[in-house]
């Protein structure tokens, strides 16, 4: 195998910009930015590297091989072109996902079956014995990219994606909260890098103050502390047989990932305005390290008084009941809902009544808001600065910037 390869990082659409200039900046080699990812020169150093400390991406894939195809055969041929017994044993697993756009194959179950037929071929030839499957956590991720007429193979060094930091309770919550949140770790982190927030003293104060699970707060407390973020989780390269000579440099690695960590260089302050939210979010924040960096307060957004003179203001606003005020909305024991942007009149009434509570009382604040609701500033009655587009999985989202002043509103005829 090469010992340069074009990294490939996937990531939410919207983020490639961004995700270009973190990888440049982790790297240490220009990234390019494209359709739903970033590409970056790199060796199996980097793609180690690009696992701990990104942000940003979902996964880091391997290019192994690429191609032209017409149906389902040629892309065997193009898969037996790889030396399989560089990355697995007959006793380690396989799994193989496919994307594909416009691809003129009527099966993506039947392509993957053929690349993962062209793995157990190459090893039973070579070795008398074949890998088997493991959908869950195999040893060796594989991804296919299919367009119209060509094909390409990539080994997935992540194994499950980047934005599990390794935190968040996969049991779940307790007293009725549900432990997953539609808001994804590396959405959050996005949110941050489009708002300029960094983590540093210079960058001010961070509020949240409608956190939900805490993840944007979270991933402000960590940048603030300067915790990589695949710090506390494993990946599958750690198995696979390239990187197995880099057991000893992985190790460093990590251990001045580590050594890096002190005290938050600057405030993230949290809260929602139910209580079971704010424990929720603080118990998370305990599980990722930086309970200690967060400061959580159960109020009303409507309410809350700023935390400092100036400083950004970040959040993903609260949708339908989670709206209500505390004793309020939905029933005991129910999961607060994020799931949609509902509650007309409700909603837009709440926007505008947050608007003029920031007009009173966060003047000199910048406020970034993440919505699907493309009528956000028309529901605040203000102006935005910037709209950013970010997809929020399969949801189209802007994330808005105001630039608040006290009083200001927007303008007339807006």
């Amino acid at each position: 195998m090469a010992s340069q390869a074009p990294l490939f990082v996937p990531c939410a659409q919207g983020v490639e910009d961004l995700l270009a200039a973190e990888l440049t900046a982790i790297a240490g080699a220009p990234a390019r930015a494209g359709r739903g990812g970033a590409w970056v020169e790199g060796d199996l150093h980097a793609a180690m590297r690009i696992n701990l400390e990104c942000r940003l991406g979902q996964r880091v894939l391997w290019p192994l091989v690429d191609g032209p195809y017409r149906d389902e055969h040629a892309l065997y041929e193009l898969a037996r072109r790889v030396d399989w017994t560089a990355w697995i044993t007959p006793e380690q697993t396989l799994r193989v996902d496919v994307n594909a756009q416009r691809s003129p194959l009527q099966s993506l179950n039947f392509a993957a079956l053929r690349i993962k037929d062209a793995v157990c071929d190459t090893l039973r030839e070579a070795t008398g014995a074949r890998p088997s499957v493991d959908t869950r956590h195999p040893t060796l991720p594989i991804v296919l990219f299919l367009g119209p007429d060509h094909a390409s193979l990539y080994v997935d060094t992540s194994g499950e994606a980047l934005f599990k930091r390794g935190w968040r309770d996969a049991r779940g919550g307790s007293q009725g909260v549900k432990g997953e949140a539609p808001l994804k770790e590396t959405l959050a982190a996005a949110m941050l890098a489009a708002a300029g927030w960094q983590g540093r003293a210079e960058d001010g104060p961070l509020l949240d103050p409608c956190c939900g699970a805490g993840t944007i707060a979270i991933e402000a407390a960590q940048m603030a502390c300067g915790i990589a973020p695949g710090a506390n989780r494993s990946f599958a390269f750690e198995r696979q047989l390239p990187f197995a000579p880099l057991r000893a440099a992985w190790q460093q690695m990590k251990q001045a990932a580590r050594a890096r960590v002190h005290a938050p260089a600057v405030k993230v302050h949290a809260g929602d305005v139910s209580f079971r939210m704010t424990d929720f979010a603080a118990r998370n924040a305990e599980r990722a390290g930086v309970a200690h960096a967060i400061e959580f307060k159960t109020a009303d957004a409507l309410q809350r008084p700023p935390p400092a003179a100036a400083g950004t203001l970040i959040m993903n606003p609260p949708y339908g009941e989670r709206i209500a005020p505390k004793g309020q909305g939905q029933g005991q024991g129910q999961p607060p809902s994020r799931e949609g942007f509902e509650g007309g009149a409700d909603a837009g009434a709440f926007f505008a009544a947050l608007a003029g509570h920031w007009k009173r009382h966060y003047g000199g604040w910048t406020a970034w808001c993440l919505s699907p609701e493309m009528k956000l500033p028309s529901l605040m009655r203000l102006k935005e600065s910037r709209r950013v587009p970010m997809w929020n999985g399969a949801i189209e989202c802007r994330l808005f910037r105001f630039d608040l002043v006290t009083g200001s509103h927007r303008e007339p005829g807006r």
